[in-house]
């Protein structure tokens, strides 16, 4: 009888879930996820868990096959020369490969005082903290959010639409990413639910203290609480192991997300730098990259050369408190083309459905792994000569 294959999946975010149901799909591959939480993490909800709206977890036992065994423990080296994942438990587990699907935090904030007094929000703990904090604090108490990326404007709406007094303080410009069309139908939004807006080059924070926010403009803003939206950082797994990461610290591959340095090591998410050019940090990439990642596996398993990364990216889809939002429309190479805005409460259902559609597909993989592709590919997507 031949042997199983052993597959670590190393995270178990979107990319890291849908990479581990993908690798159902062939007999004889043992799969291991490697996850420090218990429960899935709707990272796309993490402001609706600060706001109170929604706890942000879902039960493995919805969205991951049951072939998949679930070891809840943290990775702390992977030992490519012994092709083992050490765990921070004392444990070790053997592979033949390991998708690396680690995704992405909070950046350490450089500014004097926001490590100590400002609340970051990009995982659930983090979310868990703030959100007793904001329930304890009276509704007349200045709340301020530091970055206007999408999870800086999602969050400055969802605690404004309650009626928090919020000051979202955007550096040069809101949403730098936004089509200009977008932007200003995000600022009018954001401005009715009575959220004032700080741009320009007086609004980059300079410092933050327990109850205030400095501006490079010398401004003080008065702030019971600081929510540090503002850069993104990947955990140093790979650095930690000895494998070539980019300057942020994503590990490095090929178009086919195989590590430069170790061709049993495969990336997924948020963690990866395929041809060193990621893309953008989202559960949209995610969702498609985590297939490809186990299908280079299934790949190499099969001996057959593996295909070439293939990602379409449709748009982004910004909530902007449960009553509203916008879609922007962009290219496949995710460069922005125009705003459709479908008005308030009817953005407000697609928001909705989109995020639930997520955790669908999730569940649809580790039932039917392979069935199902929602995505529009564009094979010129991530070309080096592109």
């Amino acid at each position: 009888m031949a042997e199983n294959t052993d597959v670590i999946v190393v995270g178990g975010g979107y990319a890291g879930v849908m990479a581990a149901n993908r690798l159902t799909r062939r007999a004889g591959v043992r799969v291991t996820l490697v996850n420090p939480r218990p429960a899935f993490v709707e990272r796309i909800r993490l402001h609706q868990l600060v706001a109170g709206s929604d706890d942000a977890v879902v039960d493995y036992r919805k969205i991951l096959a049951r072939e998949v065994e679930l070891v809840v423990d943290t990775a702390t080296r992977i030992d490519t020369a012994e092709r083992r994942v050490c765990l921070a438990s004392g444990g070790v587990l053997d592979y033949d490969y390991v998708v690396y699907a680690v995704g992405s935090g909070s950046a350490d904030p450089r500014v004097p005082g926001a490590a100590e007094h400002a609340h970051p929000i990009s995982t659930l703990e983090d979310a868990q903290r703030l959100r007793p904090v904001v329930a304890a604090t009276a509704a007349s108490a200045p709340v301020t959010v530091v970055g206007a990326g999408s999870t800086g404007i999602e969050t400055a709406a969802e605690l404004a639409e309650p009626g928090r007094r919020v000051t979202l303080v955007c550096g040069r410009v809101l949403g730098a990413y936004l089509h200009p069309r977008t932007r200003r139908a995000v600022a009018r939004r954001l401005v009715r639910l009575g959220v004032t807006l700080l741009e320009g080059d007086g609004a980059t924070v300079t410092g933050v203290t327990r109850d205030a926010v400095q501006l490079a403009d010398g401004r003080d803003l008065p702030s019971a609480v600081t929510i540090w939206t503002a850069g993104f950082g990947v955990p140093d797994l790979a650095a930690r192991s000895g494998l070539s990461t980019d300057a942020v610290g994503r590990l490095r591959t090929d178009e086919t997300l195989t590590s430069v340095d170790d061709r049993r090591v495969i990336a997924a998410g948020d963690s990866a730098a395929p041809s060193d050019r990621p893309l953008r940090m989202s559960c949209q990439s995610a969702m498609q990259i985590g297939p490809q990642a186990a299908e280079t596996v299934l790949s190499r398993i099969a001996g057959e050369q593996p295909a070439d990364l293939d990602v379409g990216l449709f748009g982004q889809c910004i909530s902007l408190g449960r009553g509203a939002g916008v879609v922007q429309y962009a290219r496949r190479d995710d460069s922005a083309t125009r705003l459709f805005h479908l008005g308030n409460r009817s953005m407000a259902m697609l928001k909705e459905g989109v995020c639930r559609s997520t955790v669908w597909q999730l569940s649809h993989e580790a039932r039917k792994p392979g069935s199902l592709n929602l995505w529009f590919k564009d094979p010129q997507r991530h070309k080096l000569d592109a």
